[in-house]
């Protein structure tokens, strides 16, 4: 099995995003199908904790994205959440939605579906408004959901939501007001997420498996390890032989490898 990747990557601060270019000749989690192009490849974006309004360099970024879009004849892009700083959005009429996004990812090339998860910063915000449908009448190219999978035909994207695994939100509420609508009870929640996510992996047919979320599993960066990743997706991810795992929150570079099998 040969698993052929062309990474590029422009990192300024607080905005990262990495290109990847991936040749390759479930279960109760909403499904959702994208077709690989007409020679069997797959070619995809995948930027995080870039909502800025343009600044931090985002414009710049977005920039170089729509190049290397163009020049991959990208299929999508992903998001692995973050979406918007510093609290998410306020509501379906945020203002924010058109200026981070809209205005900001403009390129030809970038007129492509986007693929999104949550991150920690937008559950500081109206966590609704994120998922709402209706942001698809403004920008037909949104998609935000909680969890979801991504069949790409031989290539299968699983998007799972990683903040409400993180403790630190739950027992220092006071840092900031999280919207945690739709999560609690938390347990019960990430019991069925879990489930969710071994379920489709197990079901999956597809050659590549690639799970996203944001937070990262294992890090060098500032945040570190995410334990409660560790704990309990982790060996999920092992046991249904992931090939990839990628994620944002840390605003570097890392590529880390386990061997474990």
């Amino acid at each position: 099995m040969e698993f052929h990747l062309r990474f590029l990557l422009t990192n300024f601060i607080g905005v990262h995003a990495f290109f990847f270019f991936i040749s390759l000749a479930t279960a109760e989690l909403p499904r959702l199908q994208h077709p690989t192009k007409v020679d069997g490849s797959l070619s995809f974006l995948v930027v995080g904790d870039w909502g800025r309004k343009g600044a931090y360099n985002q414009t710049q970024i977005a920039r170089q994205m729509g190049k290397i879009g163009e020049k991959l004849k990208i299929n999508f892009v992903v998001s692995t959440g973050d979406n918007f700083y510093d609290d998410g959005l306020k509501s379906i009429n945020d203002p924010a939605f058109l200026n981070s996004f809209t205005k900001i990812y403009k390129a030809k090339s970038l007129q492509k579906p986007w693929y999104n998860v949550l991150g920690n910063h937008d559950y500081r915000g109206n966590v609704e408004a994120q998922l709402s449908p209706n942001f698809r009448s403004v920008d037909s190219r949104w998609l935000c959901m909680r969890s979801f999978v991504v069949n790409s035909e031989i290539a299968e994207l699983f998007f799972v939501d990683t903040t409400p695994f993180v403790d630190k939100y739950f027992v220092r509420p006071k840092d900031h007001k999280y919207d945690w609508s739709g999560v609690l009870p938390r347990q019960h929640y990430l019991s069925n997420l879990l489930k969710d996510v071994d379920l489709a992996l197990r079901n999956s047919a597809a050659k590549w498996k690639i799970v996203i979320g944001h937070h990262g599993i294992r890090s060098a960066g500032h945040h570190g390890d995410t334990k409660e990743l560790v704990k309990q997706l982790l060996p999920i991810l092992e046991a249904n032989e992931v090939d990839l795992y990628i994620n944002g929150h840390d605003h570097c570079l890392q590529h880390i490898s386990s061997i474990t099998r």
